[in-house]
């Protein structure tokens, strides 16, 4: 039985003000104590422990990890655990998001961008979702892949295979996992345009714009509140939803 009545999350890649910073202050504002994961940014997760601590009133930590070693995992996910008595949410957002030419991309490109968006995401999920499994409470682990998976653009292809796999691995691990504690479950956001990359060029921002529905970009909310959705609504699990505007199904110009 866990130690804690206050539930516990952790997100991957929430020290600096990106996705996972939006939504390790949602969780927060929900009242749960937040594991803030970096890999090289302490300073930043630092400086958002303090913010969460002080405007949430939560209990938070920050926890270093390179998420492409399994023991480094290993440990993040206990530490988590070990912190707060308990683990209820984990939120993979940890990634690597780089424009390269086809003709640019090496071997180490490749791994890099599997190491963190693939094999970062399996191995934190497997580890927390075991963890889940033997707690009577169970838990919710939110997955990020990539709407584009549908129609992928250009300047992305070592991106896009290392994003290939999040949603066999969300529907996987549903079922490993729910077979284990009905009261575990996966579930995968797919975002579109959402808080640009700072050297995105302003032509790819408005062509993506152009290409959503709704005619304008995502916000972080946007995101965050997906991931709340998926945490508080006990009846889904191993579904992969897009958050893109209409984007997927949208073709721009035809």
């Amino acid at each position: 039985m866990s130690t804690s009545t206050t539930p516990a999350a952790l997100v991957t890649g929430s020290a600096r003000k990106r996705i996972g910073w939006h939504v390790a202050d949602a969780l927060a504002e929900r009242g749960y104590n937040i594991a803030i994961h970096y890999n090289t940014s302490a300073t930043a997760a630092a400086e958002t422990v303090q913010r969460l601590r002080s405007s949430r009133g939560v209990e938070a930590v920050a926890l270093q990890a390179d998420l492409a070693d399994e023991s480094a995992v290993h440990d993040l996910v206990r530490g988590a655990r070990d912190r707060f008595g308990r683990l209820d949410v984990l939120v993979n957002c940890a990634a690597v998001y780089k424009a390269q030419p086809l003709e640019e991309v090496t071997a180490t490109d490749i791994r890099r961008n599997f190491e963190t968006n693939l094999l970062g995401t399996f191995l934190c999920a497997q580890h927390a979702g075991l963890l889940m499994a033997a707690q009577p409470e169970g838990g919710c682990i939110v997955n990020f892949g990539d709407w584009a998976l549908a129609r992928p653009y250009l300047n992305y292809a070592a991106y896009f295979a290392s994003k290939g796999a999040i949603p066999a691995i969300t529907r996987c691990l549903a079922v490993e996992l729910g077979a284990r504690n009905p009261l575990v479950r996966v579930n995968c956001i797919m975002p579109g345009p959402v808080l640009f990359p700072d050297d995105m060029p302003a032509a790819e921002r408005e062509e993506a714009i152009r290409s959503t529905l709704v005619k304008r970009p995502g916000q972080p909310e946007n995101v965050a509140k997906t991931v709340l959705f998926f945490v508080e609504n006990d009846f889904v699990t191993g579904v992969c939803l897009p958050i893109d505007g209409g984007r997927t199904i949208y073709a721009a110009g035809g």
